[in-house]
């Protein structure tokens, strides 16, 4: 069988929220979706093989990460990111733009691209829309994401304006650089990433452009960067439906359970977010009764799993007082268990999202998941 190169369908549809599959070549992707992050080519503290049991079709990679250490040219003579890490099934890495302006200290921009200093090293760097599509070609990526400049938080219109505008030139150079990427053009594919911060009209302009450039994907960018849900929300009411409605729609960055509960209920299909690993790391565990910090003296002598309607192997192998002793004590394998559940409830809060747009019952469920979430309290 000959799997296709991208092919994304809709099997139902609740409202604005849907249900589909994105088929590649290394396998399918189940929408709505959560990409767990490996940034460094790793998901932190997970084996591959236990992502993939928590239900993870995709992980995310990081172009700027990997081009820095070990090197994208040293990861394509090992045979390509997928090899690399030993991860079979799809990838999709970021263009590298917004943490060359997040990490590093000392950055340029120009039209060119961000020149800037390596955050390990200080050694000196220029990023463009051309180095990107080439970094992400090197890595064998099946998803790549065009290289954009991320809208800052509470600037001027005028300034998301020429923001939002110098992203629109960057995805063309990035769409025709992907393009004359030879044969890794004709095995993955291309997402553009609209821009406009919170303004409608912005907005509006960002998606035009990239439909008339045309991408297998787009992505929503320049939110969950300090706006707050209200805003992001408000955002959200308006922006995917300017995308086009047969092609996958992508948040970036995206993030807590309830904030991608109520961007599936807007149209978003596909998510990633550092939030299950690095709080997972930290002694947070996400249930379907809200944060819970394990840390927390009353866990000492808690004999109960860590949520109770969870079946992960975590929650039906250890109890919480063993997580608190570990977490406590700073030993790995707690950090290691708490990541496990985190990623694991995240991917049954998807397929709890999927299952309900089949059945039409999302907004049911929407409404029993905003009842119960947030019960424990994230200092309980």
């Amino acid at each position: 069988m000959i799997r296709p190169r991208f092919q994304f369908s809709i099997s139902a549809t609740d409202g604005a929220a849907r249900a589909g599959v994105i088929a590649m070549r290394r396998g399918d992707i189940q929408t709505p979706a959560f990409m767990p992050v490996g940034t460094a080519a790793t998901v932190k503290a997970m084996r591959p093989a236990e992502v993939r049991a928590s239900g993870a079709d995709i992980i995310l990679g990081n172009t700027y990460h990997l081009m820095l250490r070990p090197g994208a040219e040293r990861v394509a003579r090992l045979g390509g990111l997928h090899g690399f890490m030993g991860w079979d099934r799809p990838i999709l890495t970021d263009s590298g733009g917004y943490q060359v302006m997040s990490l590093s200290a000392l950055t340029k921009m120009s039209e060119q691209g961000v020149a800037f200093s390596s955050h390990l090293d200080g050694s000196k760097h220029m990023l463009s829309p051309e180095r990107s599509m080439e970094i992400q070609r090197l890595l064998d990526s099946d998803i790549v994401m065009a290289f954009d400049e991320c809208t800052k938080n509470g600037c001027s219109h005028e300034e998301a304006g020429r923001s939002m505008e110098r992203s629109m030139r960057w995805a063309k150079r990035s769409r025709d650089a992907f393009d004359a990427g030879g044969d890794h053009a004709g095995r993955a594919a291309l997402f553009g990433i609209q821009q406009g911060s919170l303004d409608r009209s912005l907005r509006a302009q960002s998606a035009q452009q990239l439909i008339d450039i045309g991408f297998d994907g787009y992505a929503i960018g320049g939110l969950a960067v300090g706006e707050g849900q209200d805003a992001m929300f408000a955002t959200l009411d308006f922006a995917p439906d300017m995308l086009p409605v047969d092609r996958p729609r992508y948040l970036m960055g995206v993030g807590k359970p309830d904030d991608i509960v109520g961007a599936v209920a807007r149209g978003v299909d596909m998510f990633d977010c550092v939030l299950p690993t690095r709080s997972g790391r930290n002694g947070q565990a996400f249930t379907w009764a809200g944060p819970l910090n394990i840390r927390n003296a009353r866990f000492a002598e808690d004999g109960d799993p860590l949520d109770p309607r969870c079946a992960c192997p975590v929650c039906t192998g250890w109890s919480r007082a063993y997580l608190h002793h570990l977490v406590r004590s700073g030993e790995m394998l707690g950090a290691m268990l708490m990541t496990q559940h985190n990623i694991h409830f995240y991917q049954a809060l998807m397929q709890s999202m999927r299952d309900a747009i089949g059945a039409g019952r999302f907004a049911a469920f929407a409404a029993d998941f905003r009842r119960d979430y947030g019960r424990v309290g994230s200092v309980a």
